[in-house]
């Protein structure tokens, strides 16, 4: 089985890498690490409540294909169909027994023009 026909846009994977500073510490930065097909969805209600119990922020469930490189901590952003651009912070990555697509879910932390 094939979900590719269903992945409707395309998101920037953004990742945080660290490097050592020079004097004894390190520093941070996001760069983008590659872009994936994806569609983006609404959580069912009952994953919604079961987040709110856990306390987390899952507000969109994003489909990928099986072998995408997007891990917990990533952030994918990209523009909605109005143009408006979105940032998703990937809370974990579920992929089921059979390799038909892995599933994102993610908090919108950044909407905007």
């Amino acid at each position: 089985m094939d979900i590719s026909h269903l992945l409707n846009r395309e998101l920037a994977v953004w990742r945080t890498v660290t490097a050592d500073d020079g004097a004894g510490g390190q520093s941070s930065t996001r760069v983008q690490h590659g872009t994936v097909p994806a569609k983006v969805d609404q959580p069912s209600a009952t994953e919604q409540m079961v987040a709110m119990q856990a306390g987390s922020g899952h507000s969109h469930s994003i489909y990928l294909l099986p072998d995408a490189d997007v891990r917990r901590g990533d952030e994918l952003r990209g523009a909605d169909e109005g143009g408006a651009t979105q940032t998703f912070r990937v809370l974990a990555v579920v992929r089921p027994s059979a390799p038909v697509y892995a599933k994102a879910l993610c908090e919108l932390t950044q909407e905007g023009n």
